[in-house]
């Protein structure tokens, strides 16, 4: 089939090419150039771990808190609070031990395949110089303080992530940079990291290209219909372009699209920043995730990235880059040595929902048309297996994942 994928980001390029390996040729269809949204600035994680949602049990009690400071890890701009506050309070609804159970059991199910489902098409592309499986270190001031996020890491061992622990002197000999501020630490050693999440979307990107598939870059705009089906995307400079199905796979501009399909969905925009600290002298061989200041250290080929931090803005305020200087102040704080001469800001737009899963399933007026998007910040860890799933899906197969807990019509 001719298959529209709307979306050049992580997620609809690994979908794309899970669709061409069974044989559909693809028309992508985006305004930016491929990996140049999200896709460009997030930290780099491949992590099977990664399961925990963004709202865990107690978390409501430090949301106040967090709001008083403007530069905290997670901001809501005052002109934007009536839109999103109820979207926050369904968030904390999802914070339940119970939720959170459920939550991060379903996640687990699309992470734990990241690097089975990477493979053929990083093979393809060849495209394995752009990941690295050197695990993911956890660190922590102290083991006491560790214990306050022990059942976060019990769950995870629970749903079968290897987690080991390291005390300080291991801790610094397999990372010395890390000696001084960190006295203990947790190595989810199945995780991995890519050197450059914008060059692996533009690999995978070149390839389906290479294997025939078009790319219109505008912004699509409408579908035409007939029925249950879809026969056609409109574009905004007009044009109509005949397809036999599509996938909508835009992140955090997807929610207008699929209601149009059918599926009104509670899309919001987390917008994250980073600095990328090209002059870092460090030797870190791991990422590594400073849970106390929820900031994420990644060695990257352009530098240093230090991620983190939520605001809710929308997605047409401008950025605020003293949010991205907060990430470089505790990156200074944790690396006092740290050579910080070069650096580069950035601020993007996560996809989310409030339980924090993705969606992953058929839209709900049309029989061919599927909805790939709202991964969070977890879309470079989920886009391969998404890919692989919407792939089953558009074929008609059983999928690998049990889809149901991402199904589009859920809320």
């Amino acid at each position: 089939m001719h298959i529209a994928v709307i979306g050049t980001g992580i997620v609809g390029t690994c979908t794309a090419a899970w669709l061409q390996r069974d044989g559909h040729q693809v028309t992508f269809f985006d305004p930016r150039e491929p990996g140049e949204a999200c896709s460009f600035g997030n930290a780099g994680s491949l992590s099977p771990s990664a399961c925990l949602p963004v709202g865990m049990p107690g978390m409501w009690k430090r949301v106040p808190r967090w709001l008083l400071d403007p530069l905290g890890p997670l901001t809501v701009r005052w002109r934007y609070a009536p839109l999103v506050v109820p979207w926050l309070v369904r968030m904390l609804r999802h914070s339940t031990k119970e939720e959170v159970t459920r939550i991060a059991t379903a996640l687990r199910t699309l992470l734990e395949p990241i690097f089975d489902c990477y493979g053929p098409l990083l093979d393809d592309a060849q495209a394995n110089h752009l990941v690295k499986r050197t695990g993911c270190l956890y660190v922590y001031s102290s083991r006491e303080i560790a214990a306050q996020w022990a059942w976060g890491m019990n769950l995870r061992r629970s749903l079968g992530v290897r987690m080991v622990d390291v005390d300080q002197d291991e801790l610094e000999a397999i990372e010395p940079d890390l000696k001084g501020r960190f006295r203990f630490g947790i190595l989810a050693p199945e995780n991995g990291s890519t050197l450059d999440p914008s060059a692996l979307v533009k690999a995978l990107h070149a390839h389906c290209m290479d294997e025939g598939a078009q790319f219109v870059r505008c912004a699509v705009t409408g579908f035409e219909r007939q029925g249950r089906h879809v026969t056609g995307v409109r574009t905004r400079d007009g044009e109509r372009v005949a397809v036999d199905g599509v996938v909508v796979a835009a992140g955090a501009w997807s929610a207008r699209l699929a209601a149009e399909l059918g599926s009104r969905v509670p899309l919001e925009t987390q917008r994250g920043y980073h600095v990328t600290v090209r002059s870092s002298n460090l030797n870190l061989r791991h990422t590594v995730m400073a849970v106390e200041n929820n900031l994420m250290v990644n060695p990257m080929a352009m530098g240093l990235r230090l991620a983190g931090t939520v605001e809710f803005a929308g997605l047409k305020a401008p950025p605020n880059y003293e949010r991205a200087q907060a990430l470089l102040r505790q990156g200074r704080l944790l690396f006092p040595h740290l050579d910080t001469s070069e650096v580069t800001e950035w601020m993007g737009h996560r996809p989310c929902m409030p339980d924090s899963l993705p969606v992953v399933g058929t839209a709900a007026s049309v029989d061919n048309a599927w909805l790939a998007f709202g991964h969070g910040h977890m879309g470079m860890c989920m886009g391969a297996s998404t890919g692989r799933e919407i792939a089953h899906l558009v074929a008609g197969r059983p999928t690998q994942v049990d889809l149901t807990p991402f199904r589009p019509d859920r809320f």
